[in-house]
């Protein structure tokens, strides 16, 4: 017998679905590369336990909060309006079918989502978050932050229906996760930096910033080429299961991201190059992953030309909010997460206003949902996490820091056969 269009709809789409976790796996090869040698294998573990924490909280509370498009939800009227604000699903993913069905494959690409979202901050904190305070900041995230959010975009929430209330094109639009996954996680980066403080020895008492180096290149070089296929599947997968978008046109969602990929690689690659006189790796592959990011929002709604031109700025904008950040701001953020994340998916948003065809009102939907993960995602988000740090510190000891994360919590070096020095530990 045949298969039914449908049928092979839901084929392509569990496939792609599938090939999400290459791109956890890549920013997680990603985090341990630019930290310090002593701490790599704590890098590792608290990657693995953060998106097993977020993975049981999305499934036990998160996807209550956020639910499916179109069912039951919680509503406000408001002048005449109905907004709806968050979902009524029941808890413990208690009203899924065991059936292979659409809601079922929006479960289990959320549940990989959160988990990539939860990694983001880990890249911040790393060298200095304490584990048990990377999980319990997870739990939080995964149950209520993510899904609250992602159910104003994905769930049929007010930010989607800027368009039929109000007009604005329609509504708030990411396809791909540059809202819900990237600018939440690194706005959530953030708030921890700005809680837990940087590493000690980053800013001497001259205000000076010296570099400190992430221990292994190929790592990091490895993993941007990692999340590729990945990128690719979520992209597609969320265009296909949030935005209505035929799976048909995977291939052209594939090409853009690449291209964005590749313009934002270069882009990063050729102005470290005429500031520093050579390229610069590290930033380099973060550009890589920033035109990746970026592509999350336009991907399935421009062209490749277009594609390359969102690559081009958000590889530019990104080497330059890293030494923002860094040496202006005091912000110090080992893995450039939030620059990575933040900044380049706030950009990929509002591209999708600028660039994407369709209604009028479409970039004022999206100033709207910019607005909202400045105004409301990043002050809750950060308020959860100051709660989690007054109750107990998130940040680990001095002496902990000193010897390093894999030793200190774990017990044992990524590294046993050879000595890891701490000379270069100062105390500020």
């Amino acid at each position: 017998m045949t298969p039914s269009p449908a049928d092979l709809s839901l084929l392509a789409c569990m496939v792609l679905v599938a090939m999400v976790p290459l791109a956890l796996a890549g920013l997680i090869l990603m985090n341990a590369g630019l930290g310090r040698t002593r701490s790599a294998a704590h890098s590792m573990l608290a990657s693995m336990a953060s998106i097993a924490v977020a993975a049981l909280a999305y499934c036990v509370l998160g996807f209550a909060w956020e639910g499916i498009a179109g069912g039951p939800v919680h509503t406000l009227t408001i002048a005449g309006r109905h907004w709806d604000w968050i979902a009524a699903a029941p808890f413990c993913l208690r009203g899924l079918t065991p059936a292979a069905t659409p809601a079922n494959l929006q479960v289990l690409l959320q549940i990989f989502a959160v988990g990539l979202t939860s990694l983001i901050p880990l890249s911040a904190g790393a060298d200095r978050w304490r584990m048990s305070a990377s999980c319990a900041s997870t739990a939080l995230l995964a149950a209520w932050t993510y899904p609250l959010f992602a159910h104003w975009v994905w769930g049929g929430g007010w930010l989607a229906q800027l368009g039929s209330n109000y007009g604005l094109g329609r509504g708030f639009f990411d396809a791909g996760g540059a809202s819900t996954i990237q600018v939440v996680g690194g706005l959530t980066a953030l708030s921890i930096v700005w809680i837990i403080g940087p590493r000690r020895g980053k800013y001497a008492e001259d205000d000076v910033a010296p570099a400190i180096p992430g221990h292994n290149i190929v790592y990091v070089l490895f993993g941007a080429l990692l999340v590729v296929p990945g990128w690719i599947a979520l992209n597609a997968a969320g265009a296909i299961l949030f935005a209505g978008v035929a799976p048909a046109q995977t291939p052209m969602i594939a090409i853009n991201t690449m291209l964005s990929a590749a313009s934002a690689c270069l882009a990063a690659l050729v102005i470290t190059l005429i500031r520093f006189g050579k390229p610069d790796a590290s930033l380099s592959a973060n550009g890589w992953v920033s035109g990746l990011v970026a592509s999350s929002a336009v991907c399935a709604f421009v062209s490749p030309l277009l594609a390359i031109g969102v690559g081009l700025i958000a590889g530019a904008l990104v080497t330059a909010a890293i030494e923002l950040l860094e040496l202006r701001m005091g912000v110090d953020d080992p893995g450039g997460a939030i620059s990575v994340h933040a900044v380049a998916g706030i950009w990929g948003l509002l591209a999708v206003g600028l660039f994407a065809r369709g209604p009028r009102g479409q970039f004022l939907a999206q100033v709207v949902g910019v607005a909202t993960l400045l105004g409301v995602v990043l002050p809750l988000t950060y308020s959860l996490n100051w709660i989690l740090d007054y109750v107990r510190p998130q940040r680990t000891s001095r002496e902990g820091e000193r010897l390093g994360m894999d030793l200190h919590e774990l017990g044992s070096g990524a590294y046993p056969e050879f000595m890891i020095h701490n000379d270069e530990f100062n105390e500020r």
